[in-house]
């Protein structure tokens, strides 16, 4: 990678959060990655989600979304990031790392204010509030980091996971359509969008449409979302055609 004080802002991406989970229900654990440069709007990494369960599950009880790694990157403006700037953002991280939220938000919550125009402490602030519970908060500064950053889907599928919990459906579908729309094979935001139209909208033929894009843009397989196809499929009313796969 290139230092950072010769990047400028519109090319630099440094990756931010990787958040796992031991079920895609429960609270996330965050530890942080570097990846490659990325300019905004780069495919997003399509990890296939962690198995909830080895049996089917009903669909009242299954996971409610997929978590993938946040990566983002700083707004399209002029002149080069400080090394100070960048230092501060990894020390950030690393305190994401070791699991010390509330430092890591302290630092993040500096720098946003110190440098405003960087989308990547506003998307690591709202995962940190939506992995809090503050959803709202979580809500806000995911649409800034959006704003700032308008290309990078992986803030858009961020948004759209929050919106969901927070209750907002219709805001959760455009906003990982505006994912997919960035980066098409993104399957995670696929997958996540199956769950929203199956669970939350009640619309089971696009639902399975998605689950089976999800299904072919992920190679080794994901036994867990086989068993929801088959599970739509027998929800499916007698005589209804099946939905085609995209």
């Amino acid at each position: 990678m290139r230092s950072a004080d010769r990047l400028p802002r519109a090319a630099l991406a440094p990756a931010l959060l990787a958040v796992a989970a031991a079920t895609l229900l429960a609270g996330c654990g965050a530890v942080g990655m570097r990846l490659r440069d990325a300019l905004p709007g780069a495919s997003a990494p399509a990890s296939a989600p962690a198995a909830a369960a080895s049996a089917p599950a009903p669909a009242a009880s299954r996971p409610a979304a997929a978590v993938d790694p946040v990566v983002t990157a700083a707004p399209a403006s002029t002149g080069p990031i400080a090394p100070a700037t960048q230092r501060a953002y990894d020390d950030a991280l690393a305190l994401m790392r070791a699991g010390r939220a509330a430092d890591a938000e302290r630092a993040l919550r500096a720098l946003a204010q110190s440098d405003p125009d960087l989308a990547g402490p506003h998307a690591n602030l709202g995962v940190l509030a939506r992995q809090a519970g503050r959803l709202p908060e979580a809500v806000k500064e995911l649409e800034t980091a959006t704003r700032l950053a308008p290309g990078l889907a992986v803030a858009w599928n961020q948004l759209g996971l929050a919106y969901r919990q927070n209750g907002e459906f219709t805001q959760a579908r455009d906003a990982y359509g505006h994912a997919l729309a960035i980066a098409p094979d993104y399957a995670t935001a696929v997958l996540n969008l199956g769950v929203l139209e199956d669970l939350y909208l009640g619309d089971s033929a696009r639902a399975l449409e998605l689950y089976t894009r999800y299904l072919a843009l992920t190679p080794a397989g994901d036994p867990v979302v086989t068993k929801w196809v088959a599970d739509v499929r027998n929800r499916r009313p007698a005589g209804a055609a099946p939905a085609a796969s995209a």
